[in-house]
C-alpha cells in the first residue's frame, strides 16, 4: 500500500497548522477523515496500516508552463 501527500500550498512560517495533505491511497482501502495533516500523523497512519508514504514534490512555475 501507497500513501501520496503533498505539502500545503497556502501554508505561512511560523504558522502552527498542518502541513500536508492526502493526494491518494493506493492498494488497500483507508478512511480519511481529515484534509490536512502534520508529518509524524501520515507517518503513523503509514506504520499503523503497512503502507509506504510517498512525498509528491512540487513543480516549478516553468514545469507548469511546459504542461
Amino acid at each position: 500500500m501507497k500513501i501520496y501527500v503533498r505539502e500545503r500550498l497556502k501554508v505561512r512560517e511560523g504558522v502552527r497548522q498542518p502541513m500536508y495533505r492526502f493526494v491518494a491511497v493506493t492498494g488497500g482501502q483507508v478512511q480519511i477523515d481529515l484534509t490536512h495533516f502534520r508529518k509524524f500523523e501520515i507517518e503513523q497512519i503509514a506504520k499503523d496500516v503497512g503502507a509506504e508514504v510517498v512525498y509528491l514534490e512540487e513543480i516549478s512555475d516553468e514545469e507548469k508552463q511546459k504542461r
